[in-house]
């Protein structure tokens, strides 16, 4: 089991080393997806169990991350933003993971294969889908140099900038999420087979982590405007 170190050294010598530290384990666990898809297109059941695996341990690493910065978020620690802004922001982190761990649980749960015509669409999303977590991770890694600036200056704008970004691959896997969504349907005359079902269900949740990743993003324009 994942263990941390006590309230001094969760803390260390920043407040947001321990949201640094969850959203490393998040971005971590999203990076799955690529070998997670790979090994489904290839038909590697063995490959893509164990890559689900992987997935369900770091969400729960992720969750053990989270569960000791709530309890050692105590109101009676000094912290320079909002305690309930914090709390937030993780809580939003979180949910990227467990995203991809209902990605994965789908997946291997309904022995899906990748019809050929939509693989190289489909890892397409599922790259967009990686993207926003990634770009998360990285506009998380610039809390300490927001504190040092006093959340003012030329470090908010280039925070800014990155939440901009963010939105645009959040909306770049909206419209990859539509387009794999009537690829799929196809004739309206087709009858809707439970395979197309699950898969329009991985869609959506796939796009679910987009829609996450933003949501962290609008977290730190609140801890920005504070």
């Amino acid at each position: 089991m994942r263990t941390l170190n006590p309230l001094a050294s969760l803390f260390g010598k920043s407040p947001f080393g321990p949201l640094k530290e969850h959203m490393k384990l998040v971005s971590e666990c999203a990076g799955l997806m690529i070998p997670l898809f790979e090994a489904l297109a290839e038909g590697d059941r063995e490959r893509v169990e164990q890559t689900k695996q992987k997935i369900f341990q770091l969400e729960k690493d992720a969750d053990e991350v989270k569960n000791e910065i709530r309890v050692n978020l105590h109101r009676r620690l000094f912290l320079p933003v909002d305690r309930g802004d914090l709390l937030g922001l993780l809580k939003t982190q979180d949910s990227i993971a467990d995203r991809v761990q209902d990605v994965a649980a789908l997946v291997v749960m309904g022995k899906l294969n990748i019809p050929a015509s939509h693989h190289e669409s489909l890892m397409a999303f599922v790259k967009l889908n990686l993207d926003a977590a990634l770009q998360c991770e990285d506009i998380i890694s610039e809390l300490d140099d927001l504190l040092e600036a006093g959340f003012r200056g030329k470090t908010v704008e280039h925070v800014e900038e990155m939440v901009k970004q963010l939105s645009k691959i959040e909306t770049a896997s909206d419209d990859a999420g539509l387009g794999l969504t009537g690829a799929l349907l196809g004739n309206e005359s087709e009858p809707l087979t439970v395979s197309k079902l699950l898969w329009l269900d991985v869609i959506r949740k796939l796009g679910n982590i987009a829609d996450k990743a933003e949501n962290v993003g609008d977290c730190m324009r609140l801890l920005i405007a504070r």
